[in-house]
């Protein structure tokens, strides 16, 4: 029996941004193989420290992974766009800080992510290496998003792809994936809708159910 468990934020806990239509968990589920199971933990408004919290709640029978963190650290850092600068130097500088900043918060709740094992496995010779894992970029073809957001998006994506990459870590490239107005909610353009939520949902089944996970490579999909 596989199980797949969805951490991180909105862009997996899309519900209220679907009313009366299927969410990525419904959509995800309804994508892999009957026998499969899934299960959402990721939280709408999360930020990347907290998926830590989610862990917690992680099932012991889980065998896949995926998480979507990113977005909204990147959201809290929106008002420096409209803030002045003396030169293009000092904006790169600010820019360079917040990145430091997301980087260590990133690969730290990758870290985590990995080194989580079931509560039976621990102090058995059995213990087996970390869950297979995919993580997501953030997606930047939000429609009316400023030129400015969406260079600024860069130096977020820069580091989920580069510590991905460093751990080992498969990468859900929703850049690529998620190109069209109709992929996000009219409710709300930062949230899948349920048609980007349908290409999401396929390509993790996909990848979930073909991958070979013991090779530990970092591969980008869309």
């Amino acid at each position: 029996m596989s199980h797949v468990v969805l951490l991180g934020d909105s862009i997996f806990d899309n519900a209220a941004y679907v009313p009366g239509r299927p969410a990525v968990i419904a959509q995800l589920q309804a994508a892999l193989p009957s026998e499969w199971t899934t299960t959402l933990l990721a939280v709408d408004g999360h930020v990347t420290a907290g998926v830590h919290g989610q862990l917690t709640r992680l099932p012991a029978d889980a065998t896949h992974l995926a998480i979507s963190a990113g977005g909204n650290d990147a959201l809290a850092c929106a008002s420096i766009l409209g803030q002045p600068a003396s030169g293009v130097a000092e904006v790169v500088r600010e820019f360079a800080d917040i990145q430091d900043d997301f980087r260590r918060e990133y690969r730290e709740m990758l870290a985590d992510v990995l080194a989580w094992r079931p509560p039976e496995r621990h102090g058995g010779r059995s213990l087996q290496g970390p869950l297979p894992t995919v993580v997501c970029t953030i997606y930047d073809a939000i429609p009316d998003l400023p030129r400015e957001a969406l260079a600024a998006l860069s130096f977020f994506n820069d580091v989920i792809t580069r510590e991905a990459c460093r751990a080992g870590v498969p990468v859900l490239d929703l850049r690529v994936l998620c190109r069209d107005k109709a992929d996000y909610s009219a409710l709300s353009p930062i949230e899948p809708s349920a048609i980007g939520g349908a290409k999401i949902a396929a390509a993790l089944a996909r990848f979930f159910t073909t991958h070979d996970f013991s090779r530990r490579e970092c591969v980008v999909f869309s």
